[in-house]
């Protein structure tokens, strides 16, 4: 909230700041690593994205908006792109290497909530707020990358917003966390269609942006929780593996580690950021 980066050296004991990047004017919003893991790219209300370069600390390239950008990702194929999201309902691919906007995905969409791309980068889903008048018909929508068109209509008929979705790494389906309080399940091939009979439920979403990751492998689902704990679910049953109580307030985003199977980080609506072993 103070539009502050930073990064941190998780093996310390004292939990030491390693790079403070002070260079958005608002709160932001997203933040990722670049693949390489040189880079930092990051967004927010200040309506730009910012990408830095994490051992310079300088700040290489901005990219301006009309509108708050709510969420961004890198193209898991091309690391020159990447695709925002913001408050207008617009999503933008850019391209780093010219500092602009390469193709544009329009559709009467309300504010952008999240964006996940498939493992082989051919198409992406969107999630989008359904408070909008009309919006209902438009909260999750799988797009086709380069023809810049949607493959589907509304796949979520349920009339809650979902603010996260996440492809499975290797398994062709995505899921959406909803407000209903559970997880949903799509076919990630068309026509998206959602398991009826199979979700992931315990956790309480209502009212906070809850997040959820999947492992490594796949095998396992993660999500944060409205009561401060950490649930992990065997993504094959849907069965509750696990729950940790890690917070007071909110755990509202949970990661598992890039490299290292059996670590995760979490954080919470105070602004407590955890990583378990």
């Amino acid at each position: 909230m103070d539009g502050v980066m930073y990064v941190w050296n998780v093996w310390s004991r004292g939990q030491k700041k390693v790079r403070v990047f002070n260079y958005h004017s608002a709160a932001i919003k997203c933040l990722r690593w670049s693949q390489d893991g040189l880079s930092l790219l990051s967004c927010g209300y200040d309506c730009s994205s910012m990408l830095v370069d994490v051992e310079t600390g300088i700040q290489r390239q901005t990219f301006k908006e009309d509108q708050v950008v709510g969420v961004l990702k890198f193209h898991p194929g091309n690391f020159n792109l990447f695709l925002t999201g913001g408050s207008k309902g617009l999503l933008s691919l850019w391209d780093v290497r010219i500092g602009r906007v390469v193709q544009e995905y329009i559709r009467n969409l309300g504010p952008i909530l999240d964006i996940d791309f498939s493992v082989d980068a051919k198409q992406f889903v969107s999630s989008s707020d359904i408070s909008k008048s009309n919006a209902s018909e438009n909260s999750i929508i799988v797009w086709d990358v380069s023809r810049q068109i949607p493959l589907s209509n509304q796949v979520y008929v349920e009339a809650y917003t979902c603010p996260c979705v996440k492809y499975h790494p290797s398994d062709p389906f995505f899921v959406a966390q909803s407000n209903g309080n559970y997880i949903a399940i799509f076919s990630s091939s068309p026509p998206f269609r959602l398991d009826k009979y199979k979700r992931y439920d315990n956790h309480g979403v209502s009212g906070f942006p809850i997040k959820c990751d999947f492992s490594l492998d796949g095998e396992k689902l993660a999500s944060g929780s409205s009561d401060g704990c950490i649930y992990i679910y065997n993504f094959r049953s849907s069965e509750l593996l696990r729950k940790i109580k890690a917070y007071e307030q909110a755990c509202v985003d949970v990661a598992f580690h890039p490299r290292i199977p059996n670590v995760i980080a979490s954080c919470s609506w105070s602004g407590e950021v955890s990583v378990f072993e």
